[in-house]
């Protein structure tokens, strides 16, 4: 989490820690960011003033306090100190830097078996230390697990409670996160430690497959789901499958004690190298390196008089907005330049991801069968006729603007938040981590904005042609040279650098997807060849797979690839999972058009028909879940899958139908009065539709 700056009314020193920046605010007080006199950071959390006298919520900041210091072990943030008496009670534990689970997930992909095991005997063994004390921590979940170099933690005993304590909240509230709670729990009954172990199985299935194994379109179905319903496990490998499954037993007798959990998720020697190696952790180092940056004195330069010529406190903690960092196109980790500080070393941070409200699903009690729904916002006459894909980035949806340059709308109303008028938009554009979005500029430079604001933040040398794909650390962009090109957008060093995997084309620019360490391009000779992420080495290939330029789609462990063949291989080793020929055998280009993966299923169009599949561990034959025709042979544009819709284009781009993702049944037809094929994306229960310059947000059905 990104410190922001203190304001009227903050205090400047808590006990012995010196306050530097708000972490976060609740309903009962502010989470600071604190150095002690040895440099040492602590995250502080304070009682409100105003709540400071109530002698109940001061009882329960005692009592947190106290249940806090009992906990020890490795797997859990260890309270420093506390001050519970007086004006301001307070409680300092370890700042934590890293990602929490639910972050590191978002923004590089579920795990694979061999982390998700080192993951589960460490929360293990820090929940058997959390009964030991005689707790129950009552609340786990992604948000409250922070990844660090030196393991999962645990953090947030707010609610945590003696064993045979009942819940803090009173009739009607919940307790916990939907989904992550045990049945008990939903149902306002007593709970132990069994809790526990049921929200560690449900936080497993969620980093093992990036979804939740309790869902649903609002909050009583998902708690439903969770008394009442089976989880869904589809999306987890099947070797885990075995041993999350019995922790997720309604019976609370019935789930393994974390002991046991630990012993059978016994991970193999290195697996824990993914806090120390890869992208998750240069994740981790950044932060930790921005930590110690953040507690450092604030003039290190001797000189006593005059003031510091380094960034301001205040600017590292708000992100700098105005700076721009520049580095040369050989990548060199030592050829920086700070806006106006030519020679000092950039000291910028750019803020979390965004956080964005949810659109409300559509109602079929409220809507008559067939008709169309009306906009969330727009149509709006803002986009370039002939431009790519939208990018939603979590409160912002990025678009190639009508005058050219990168636009900004807010998902939720359409509004202008910001332009990029120098970027040359028909190139591409990324999301990085959800803070960041990369497009180059129209001197071939690379440029980097703060996703929320627009702020700019840095930019290479010259020399980039188009940008394929980016993940949470790195942008995949290919050079004048036609070479590919990782660039860690964090530190701007060159990952690595090597020959496209195939000449470039006059048929346009190759198409990628990347996720789970896999960078794979689907180039416009029909080679598909996928690279690994942290060394750029070429991992598996597959020739002659369409040359129309149909995109990759990753869902899961595998992916999808359309042209001659629809067909599924693993994404870690390209070994193939099914296949599916094209109808037409006289006729297969362009064959299957662009798949969207959906979990562990996946849709695409070919000829007149619309397909979707759904990948079963350990069997070679997709499972045909259903088959739609259409009223137009298809082309290659992607569908899109959002809620319980799917949304698929017609083959002479005049329409969309949406179907119900089930059942197929036809919801309702969209027709936008512009020409040329509609282009689309979904986040957040909405769809985005662009054709011709105009662009809309559209509602989706939940359930």
């Amino acid at each position: 989490m990104t410190p922001q700056p203190l304001t009227t009314g903050d205090p400047l020193r808590l006990g012995p820690y010196r306050l530097l920046g708000v972490l976060g605010e609740g309903g009962m007080g502010k989470v600071y960011v604190g150095r002690d006199a040895d440099g040492r950071p602590a995250a502080v959390k304070v009682l409100r003033p105003e709540l400071a006298h109530d002698p109940h919520l001061a009882l329960r900041f005692v009592r947190e306090a106290a249940m806090a210091r009992a906990v020890t072990g490795e797997g859990v943030a260890r309270v420093l100190g506390a001050e519970t008496e007086g004006g301001r009670p307070w409680i300092a534990a370890e700042f934590l830097a890293g990602p929490t689970l639910d972050e590191a997930v978002r923004a590089y992909g579920p795990m694979d078996g061999p982390t998700v095991r080192a993951l589960a005997a460490r929360l293990a063994l820090a929940l058997r230390d959390v009964h030991a004390a005689g707790l129950v921590h009552r609340d786990l979940k992604p948000a409250n697990i922070v990844l660090t170099s030196t393991g999962p933690r645990v953090i947030d005993f707010g609610i945590a409670r003696p064993e045979h304590g009942l819940t803090l909240t009173t009739t009607g509230q919940i307790p916990v996160t939907p989904g992550y709670g045990a049945p008990e729990q939903a149902l306002g009954r007593r709970v132990g430690p069994a809790s526990d172990v049921f929200s560690l199985g449900a936080v497993l299935a969620y980093a093992a497959s990036g979804r939740r194994a309790f869902d649903g379109g609002h909050v009583a179905a998902v708690q439903y789901a969770v008394v009442h319903g089976e989880s869904d496990l589809s999306g987890v490998p099947p070797e885990l499958r075995e041993l999350i499954g019995p922790c997720l037993a309604k019976d609370p007798a019935l789930r393994p004690h974390p002991v046991r959990i630990a012993e059978a998720f016994a991970p193999p020697k290195r697996a824990s190298r993914v806090w120390r190696e890869g992208p998750l952790a240069e994740d981790i180092a950044r932060r930790e390196t921005a930590v110690r940056r953040l507690v450092a004195p604030p003039d290190t330069s001797g000189s006593s008089s005059g003031p510091s010529s380094g960034p301001s406190r205040r600017r590292f903690l708000t992100g700098a907005a105005a700076g721009v960092a520049v580095l040369g196109a050989g990548g060199g980790a030592g050829a920086w330049w700070w806006l106006g500080r030519e020679g000092k070393p950039p000291v910028f941070d750019v803020p979390p991801a965004a956080v964005v409200q949810e659109a409300a699903f559509l109602s079929a009690v409220d809507t008559a069968p067939g008709e169309v729904p009306k906009t969330l916002w727009g149509p709006l006459d803002v986009a370039a006729p002939d431009g790519g894909l939208p990018l939603p980035v979590r409160d912002v949806l990025v678009v190639r603007a009508r005058t050219g340059g990168l636009l900004a709308l807010s998902v939720t109303d359409g509004a202008e938040r910001w332009r990029a008028p120098d970027v040359a938009a028909g190139t591409g554009f990324v999301s990085v981590a959800d803070r960041l979005v990369a497009g180059v500029g129209k001197e071939g430079a690379l440029h980097a904005y703060v996703a929320a604001t627009g702020a700019p933040v840095w930019r290479t040398g010259d020399g980039v042609d188009d940008v394929l794909a980016a993940d949470g650390t790195r942008v995949y962009l290919v050079t004048e040279d036609d070479e590919l090109r990782a660039v860690d957008a964090w530190t701007l060093t060159t990952a690595w650098t090597r020959p496209m995997p195939s000449p470039r084309s006059p048929m346009g620019p190759a198409k990628a997807a990347v996720g789970r360490g896999r960078l794979v391009v689907h180039s416009r000779d029909g080679r598909v060849e996928a690279l690994d992420t942290a060394t750029g080495r070429t991992v598996w290939t597959v020739e002659g797979q369409g040359t129309h330029g149909q995109a990759p789609s990753i869902g899961g462990g595998a992916v999808y690839l359309g042209g001659p063949l629809l067909m599924a291989r693993r994404l870690d080793r390209g070994e193939l999972l099914w296949k599916e020929d094209a109808g037409d055998l006289a006729d297969t280009e362009p064959g299957w058009g662009s798949p969207a993966a959906d979990g562990d299923s996946a849709v695409a169009v070919e000829g007149y028909q619309a397909h979707r599949y759904r990948t079963l561990p350990g069997v070679d034959l997709p499972s045909a879940e259903w088959m739609e025709v259409m009223d137009v042979r298809g082309g290659i544009t992607a569908p899109v899958v959002e809620g319980a819709t799917v949304w698929l284009p017609e083959g002479d781009d005049s329409t969309v139908r949406v179907v119900h993702k089930a059942t197929h049944a036809v919801l309702f037809t969209v027709r936008m009065q512009r020409e040329g094929p509609y282009r689309m994306a979904s986040a957040a229960h909405r769809v985005f539709l662009a054709r011709g310059g105009r662009i809309a947000a559209m509602p989706v059905y939940g359930v």
